[in-house]
């Protein structure tokens, strides 16, 4: 199993990704170009509509295309969602006045009290803590343990 990198990047115009479409929730039609894509290899891909955001597809099946050379398609699984929404939010340390502004994604169909497990699961994700409403940054947890 091999992970490939197929975040929107200007740096990296070798890989690229074509599309991504949902089948199914958790079933994914991939088109991309480059890399050595093999069943079972893992693609990472950015959330459509983010910066930052990204999501991890483990390749079930691909087909390697004769024309354009170089181009594949495959079938991969990964997160189940319906219907994905990115929001943006800010927190501020409790210690510092460091701000974070960040995007996290949650299932729409899920409304909005999904929303605050959701944003602090990636506030998490991006090193800092959170104890009720109160937000340390990855600076100022480190000396308060």
């Amino acid at each position: 199993m091999v992970e490939h990198d197929f975040r929107y990047s200007l740096l990296n115009p070798h890989n690229t990704l074509i599309e991504c479409r949902a089948l199914v929730p958790g079933r994914y039609q991939v088109t991309g170009n480059g890399g050595s894509i093999k069943n079972n290899d893992v693609l990472l891909v950015t959330l459509k509509g983010s910066k930052t955001l990204s999501m991890r597809l483990t390749i079930e099946t691909v087909r390697h295309l004769i024309n354009p050379a170089g181009q594949w398609v495959a079938v991969a699984s990964g997160p189940v969602f319906g219907e994905l929404a990115i929001h943006q939010w800010k927190v501020q340390c409790d210690a510092c006045p460091t701000e974070l502004d960040f995007e996290f994604a949650v299932d729409a169909k899920l409304g909005t009290k999904a929303q605050q497990p959701a944003a602090v699961a990636r506030i998490q994700e991006l090193g800092w803590t959170t104890l009720g409403d109160k937000h340390r940054c990855p600076k100022c947890r480190e000396h308060a343990q």
